[in-house]
């Protein structure tokens, strides 16, 4: 019990500094100093430099940037105007009608971002002002919107999987494939549900636009070509062995900077813009790491991790027990932090313990994501909740109403992979041990 006590000081020395303001990144750092000071006699000048350059200068990470930049260039073309004219001649006769595009066109554009925020703020001003205009109920534009952004972190090319990849060191591309399905699955359910809302408030509903000859459908169909092409390119070559998901990323970023090229959105201006957003953004987020690993060397030398492990093994508990204190976990932290924060300051203590629980990593990263895109929607610090509100005349509690279906639903989708997680992990199991 003594290294655990050892853990519990160090979690309130790190809430202590998180609390007083102190950036995410330094809070890891200090945290980590203060525990080589009490808990081993390990040389700092020799441990802390190797460890924290080592976490931030593997290959694998490498792919973080790159596909932060993809998503960049993209959101400074014009696809999203092309995702709404090129699915709203098909989904404009569904029940729910064009609500289904800020679901679609989300899923669509997170396939090629990686990013949450990226996604609700590209696809959610056409949308927003096209649905508006139309007459659709607002709460339900800005419930599709603010939860499809979401899937910017399940549908791979994900960058938070790039994070838990590296911090539990799990395959980055059996993860990109474990994220396809429920990806899906979670479009699936909110469209079902914005069927069956519809249906039952047809009031609510404007009527439909006229139906398009079959002849325009198609046509409209080249709009979405730029999209599926990048989406083939990227993913596909990962999928059947051809490129690793550094090689992927690297093929995406010339793809994207393709595609801004032919649209006319590729400028000097708009590329200095993406690449120093891509570079902030990776910069943050690789100081994150390098705070963590060193946190969890420190953790190591003190034996905190193996001794929280075999505390819950012999707690004998489910598995499923477990993953309901987490969730617990991750909803209390997820109202202070954002993503790659929450998966990063917990995976050194997280990780030990669920595999000694015999849960599969793999499954328990699509788990993980799942929870930050629930923190990506709840206030007070849900990021998706200020892009959105940015985006509407709204307050931020107008919002987060709005989202409620959505939020439940995501929950629906992690008791579903609970039940059934062959759904995360069939892909992987099959296309990887081939």
């Amino acid at each position: 019990m003594g290294m655990i006590a050892d853990g519990f000081i160090v979690l309130f020395v790190l809430l202590l500094l998180l609390g007083g303001g102190v950036w995410v990144s330094l809070s890891l750092a200090g945290v980590s100093l203060v525990g080589m000071f009490l808990f081993t006699g390990a040389p700092i000048q020799a441990v802390m430099p190797t460890v924290m350059w080592s976490s931030v200068s593997s290959w694998t990470l490498a792919a973080l940037p790159m596909f932060i930049w993809m998503g960049e260039i993209l959101c400074r073309t014009r696809l999203a105007t092309d995702l709404f004219h090129g699915l709203a001649p098909w989904l404009n006769r569904l029940p729910g009608g064009l609500l289904h595009i800020n679901i679609v066109g989300c899923g669509l554009f997170a396939a090629v971002s990686g990013s949450s925020a990226a996604t609700c703020a590209t696809v959610g001003p056409l949308t927003l002002r096209e649905l508006a205009k139309r007459g659709y109920d607002d709460r339900m534009a800005i419930g599709t919107l603010a939860g499809s952004g979401t899937l910017g972190l399940l549908i791979p090319p994900s960058i938070l999987m790039i994070v838990y990849g590296v911090a539990a060191n799990v395959s980055i591309s059996r993860l990109f494939l474990a994220g396809v399905l429920p990806g899906l699955l979670v479009i699936v359910l909110f469209m079902s549900y914005v069927a069956i809302w519809a249906t039952l408030n047809r009031r609510s509903m404007p009527a439909a636009d006229a139906p398009m000859p079959l002849r325009e459908r198609l046509g409209r169909l080249r709009l979405l070509m730029p999209v599926m092409a990048l989406i083939v390119a990227v993913m596909g070559s990962i999928y059947m062995g051809l490129a690793t998901a550094t090689e992927a990323a690297a093929m995406g970023v010339a793809g994207a900077l393709l595609i801004a090229a032919l649209s006319g959105a590729l400028t000097w201006d708009s590329f200095q813009a993406s690449l120093l957003a891509a570079t902030k953004t990776s910069c943050m987020i690789a100081f994150i790491l390098a705070g963590a690993a060193f946190l969890s060397t420190v953790m190591g030398y003190a034996g905190i991790p193996r001794a929280m492990a075999v505390w819950i093994a012999a707690q004998d508990l489910p598995p499923y027990v477990l993953l309901m204190a987490l969730m617990a976990l991750y909803l209390v932290i997820g109202c202070f932090l954002e993503g790659a924060s929450m998966v990063v300051l917990t995976a050194a203590f997280v990780v030990p313990m669920v595999r000694e629980a015999g849960i599969d990593l793999v499954w328990f990263g699509i788990f993980i994501v799942i929870m930050v895109e629930v923190a990506q929607i709840t206030p007070p610090v849900g990021f998706n909740l200020f892009v959105v509100q940015s985006l509407t005349p709204h307050g931020l509690f107008y919002v987060a109403r709005s989202i409620l279906p959505f939020l439940l639903l995501l929950f629906l989708t992690i008791g579903i992979l609970m039940v059934f997680p062959q759904i995360a992990l069939w892909l992987p199991n099959t296309m990887m041990n081939n």
